[in-house]
C-alpha cells in the first residue's frame, strides 16, 4: 500500500497555483525497477523533432496540417494492460491497489470527485533529449491525474513538470526527485506542462488517471 500510505502519511496539500499535493516515495523498489527497466522507443534517435506533445510522428506540428488521421504516432510510452501486465507484477500490485474502495474512496475524497464508478489508466513514460510538453489543462475524461518521478540517472531536478498559472506564467516546478511525484484533478486552472529543458539521458515516470472510458482496469 505504498502509494496510499505516502498520501496519508508522506505527502503536502498545496492550494497554488492550483490545487494539488506533492507525495514522497508513493513506489516500491520493485516498481522503481519495472518502471527503469521498461523497453521505450528513443526518439531521439530517429531525426525528428518533439512537438509539445507526448505523441509525435515525423516532425512539428506544422508540418502534419492536413493530414486527416494526424498521421501515425510515435508514441514514446507503455501502458499496463491485461496483455501486458505479467511482465509488470509489481505494477500490477500497484493497479490493484488503486482499485480498491479505500484507495478510491480517499482520493476521492481529497480531490472532491465520485470516482466509484471509474477505471484506472497506468503508463510508463520516458521522455529523452529534446522533449518538452505544452502548457495544457488535462481533458475532463481524466478525473484525477498523479505523475511518480523514476530518476536513476541523477538528472537535474528542474525536470519536474511545470505548474502554470492562468497567465501561463510559471508558478512552480514540481522537482524531479526519485520516487516522488504529485497528485491533481482535472479543472480550467490546472495548467501544467514542461518547459524546454536538458534531458541528459531519460526522464522516467509513470503517469496515473482515474478516468471515465473504459480500460481493463475498473475500480472495484
Amino acid at each position: 500500500m505504498e502509494y496510499l500510505n505516502s498520501l496519508k502519511k508522506r505527502s503536502k496539500h498545496f492550494t497554488s497555483p492550483f490545487e494539488h499535493w506533492e507525495m514522497n516515495e508513493p513506489l516500491s523498489k520493485e516498481s522503481i525497477k519495472e518502471i527503469c527497466d521498461t523497453e521505450i522507443a528513443d526518439i531521439s534517435k530517429m531525426n525528428i523533432n518533439y512537438d509539445g506533445t507526448r505523441a509525435i510522428d515525423g516532425g512539428e506540428g506544422k508540418f502534419r496540417e492536413g493530414i486527416a488521421s494526424g498521421g501515425k504516432a510515435i508514441k514514446f510510452r507503455c501502458f499496463i494492460d491485461a496483455n501486458n501486465s505479467r511482465d509488470f507484477p509489481s505494477l500490477s500490485n500497484l493497479i490493484d491497489e488503486l482499485r480498491l474502495k479505500d484507495t478510491y474512496e480517499y482520493i476521492g475524497e481529497l480531490i472532491k470527485k465520485d470516482l466509484s464508478n471509474s477505471y484506472i489508466r497506468v503508463e510508463v513514460i520516458c521522455d529523452r533529449k529534446g522533449f518538452w510538453l505544452k502548457p495544457h489543462c488535462d481533458i475532463k475524461e481524466k478525473l484525477m491525474s498523479s505523475l511518480l518521478f523514476v530518476n536513476p540517472f541523477n538528472e537535474s531536478e528542474n525536470l519536474g513538470t511545470d505548474f502554470y498559472d492562468e497567465k501561463l506564467k510559471i508558478a512552480k516546478t514540481v522537482p524531479y526527485k526519485n520516487n516522488y511525484g504529485y497528485l491533481f484533478t482535472t479543472g480550467p486552472k490546472a495548467w501544467h506542462g514542461m518547459e524546454k529543458k536538458e534531458i541528459k539521458k531519460e526522464r522516467r515516470s509513470l503517469l496515473i488517471n482515474y478516468v471515465t472510458f473504459k480500460t481493463d482496469w475498473k475500480v472495484k
